[in-house]
């Protein structure tokens, strides 16, 4: 793992779920993109793009990171907080020794310029790549971004989620299909259970091991 947490810091699981399911799960009749219809909504935008829960959620990511990935990547728009959001609290909390890049995969070229698929520093062939998502349905957003990443010449073998909806193993199964291992923080089920109280809220002392 990139972090190792010392005894002193703080666990935000409690906390992320419970945000989860106050800010980001919906009930009722709903259309995916997919096209698909559900009567689970999951919009994460909501907490990965506040600061304070943004800021949450990132730790719980680099516990999923190895040490030789060089960048985290993803499908743009669910994926930009994430991929900035890691890198930057990576090298906050890692005593300036995470040093990780950030990669915004298009869902189309630029159309211009360089019409480049992906946004973010030039990385060695060979790097190492981990897709961050907010919410796997079928995982196909981020296999998507997967294989324009290998097409870049970098090596991605883990995709981690925020929130795994579990479509009769569907995400699981195309994971396994393209070589690589999902990670899912939380499942559909977490949300739909009994509601969780509200946690007392910590601060956590931003110190870390580097492994």
């Amino acid at each position: 793992m990139v972090l190792e947490h010392l005894v002193d810091t703080y666990d935000y699981r409690s906390e992320v779920l419970y945000l989860l399911k106050e800010k980001c799960y919906k009930k009722g009749e709903f259309t995916l993109s997919s096209g698909r219809k559900t009567q689970h909504y999951v919009n994460c935008k909501s907490i990965t793009l506040n600061g304070e829960s943004l800021c949450k959620i990132c730790p719980m990511i680099l516990e999923h990171i190895n040490p030789n990935v060089k960048a985290v990547g993803g499908l743009t728009l669910g994926a930009d907080p994430l991929v900035t959001g890691v890198a930057m609290m990576g090298f906050a909390l890692g005593n300036n020794k995470v040093k990780l890049s950030s990669l915004i995969v298009r869902k189309q070229a630029k159309g211009y310029g360089t019409n480049a698929y992906i946004e973010g520093p030039k990385l060695p062939e060979g790097s190492e790549v981990t897709v961050l998502e907010d919410v796997i349905t079928t995982g196909g957003s981020s296999i998507i971004a997967v294989e324009r990443l290998r097409d870049a010449g970098y090596v991605v073998n883990r995709v981690v989620s925020i929130v795994d909806r579990q479509e009769d193993g569907e995400a699981d199964d195309n994971m396994k299909e393209a070589n690589l291992e999902l990670i899912s923080l939380f499942t559909l089920q977490d949300l739909i259970e009994d509601k969780v109280s509200v946690p007392i809220l910590k601060k956590p002392k931003m110190m870390v091991n580097y492994d």
